[in-house]
């Protein structure tokens, strides 16, 4: 059988826009310094909800500032978050698409929970409630799933493999192991990708109140007294490039996706299974060739449910045994809030500023221990410490695990 040759593959270029700001750096210093983007919400229809708060992206973010007026009327807000933060990424990776016919050797992968869920909650509010007799004629391009990496591949001429990944709160994290692969075994030299989410219509809200998983004032990680998850939405996109690739042009490499785990619980629908985790965590250390005692710092999924953090407190254990104990993991999700099919973005972009800086940030909201979760959650106050690895995990409804493991860059 022939050997097949792989590639590594490096980051180049980050974006994002999050609840603590437009732009990757003010996304990385708010959660270095602990604060929290999570707010009261505000919505049209805040009275009639019962949970009042939400994680969302601030009211001076003027889409219209990066994206041509004549594409506005196209896009929902999921694809106005995406547009930006991949502008972001590909300015500040200083690749150009128009060299050496890269744009036909680049592919875009963005992952996305429910994709344009404002434009489908408002256009049923027209037909169902206003009694309207038809809904925009943008609609369908509007909610479509694929529409933020279509509206990417369009606005930079990129003809590689375009396409959405949806698994709920791990799509980014599936979608970023998509376009790594492409990479690594030749499909193209670059990718785009990374998550966006904008779900916090009344409908959605509406649907989350009803599972009684969302907090009533904060997201608390790993404490004994959390109270449940606090939704939120953004975006992180990134530039991805085989290492010779990178190398070859001069490219400042951020970090090195260095292994991936993907696995299912195939348990139940929506209580996590540790197993199924730990199988995640334990292939992209291997696919890395990281052993258990090379990695320091694991961006948990750390969603502030009672069931989420006690299973992936065990989970860890399970993949890390002795060395879980040597650990610091953090939930930034309790400053950034939960973007559901985002959140691994956003998590990456923590990830990164780890391994950059030597900064690990903290867990927010951490002040009552549980034994149940009795790991080193880095409580409340960002640390300095010696950073050579990262693992962030992304674990979703239907038992969907996927981990990225993080090197410094080579």
């Amino acid at each position: 059988m022939a050997t097949v040759t792989t590639r590594r593959v490096v980051i180049t270029g980050m974006g994002a826009i999050s609840p603590l700001g437009v732009g990757a750096e003010a996304l990385w210093q708010g959660l270095r310094e602990g604060r929290s983007g999570i707010r009261p919400l505000r919505h049209a229809d805040s009275e009639r909800l019962r949970v009042k708060v939400a994680a969302q992206v601030p009211e001076s973010f003027d889409p219209a500032a990066n994206i041509d007026e004549r594409i506005l009327p196209q896009l929902d807000r999921t694809s106005e978050f995406a547009l930006h933060a991949a502008r972001e990424a590909i300015t500040h990776s200083g690749i150009d698409f128009s060299r050496d016919g890269l744009g036909l050797r680049t592919g875009v992968v963005v992952g996305t929970g429910v994709g344009g869920e404002t434009t489908q909650d408002e256009q049923s509010r027209r037909l169902y409630v206003d009694n309207a007799s038809r809904t925009h004629p943008l609609t369908i391009v509007r909610l479509m799933t694929n529409a933020s990496a279509s509206q990417i591949s369009i606005a930079h001429g990129l003809r590689g493999p375009t396409y959405a990944v949806a698994s709920a709160c791990a799509s980014a994290n599936h979608a970023i192991i998509q376009a790594a692969q492409m990479i690594r075994f030749g499909m193209v030299d670059a990718a785009i990708t990374g998550g966006t989410e904008a779900c916090l219509s009344y409908g959605a809200l509406r649907a989350w109140e009803a599972m009684r998983v969302l907090s009533d004032d904060t997201c608390r990680p790993f404490s004994a007294n959390r109270r449940g998850l606090v939704l939120g939405e953004g975006a992180g996109i990134f530039v991805l490039e085989s290492l010779e690739h990178a190398q070859a042009r001069g490219a400042n490499i951020l970090a090195e996706l260095a292994g991936t785990g993907m696995s299912a619980d195939a348990s139940d629908i929506v209580m996590p299974n540790p197993e199924g985790a730990a199988m995640a965590m334990r292939q992209a250390m291997d696919e890395a060739g990281l052993a258990p005692q090379d990695v320091d710092y694991i961006n948990a999924h750390g969603t502030g449910t009672q069931a989420n953090d006690a299973t992936e407190t065990r989970a860890i254990r399970l993949a890390f045994g002795a060395h879980a104990d040597r650990l610091a993991v953090s939930s930034t999700k309790s400053m950034h809030g939960h973007a559901l099919g985002a959140s691994g973005a956003l998590e990456l972009v923590a990830a990164i500023g780890a391994l950059r800086d030597g900064v690990v940030p903290p867990t927010a909201n951490l002040d009552q221990p549980d034994p149940a979760c009795d790991l080193d959650y880095v409580p409340n106050t960002a640390r300095e410490m010696p950073v050579r690895a990262v693992l962030s995990n992304s674990f979703a409804f239907g038992g969907l695990n996927a981990v990225l493991a993080l090197k410094r860059a080579p």
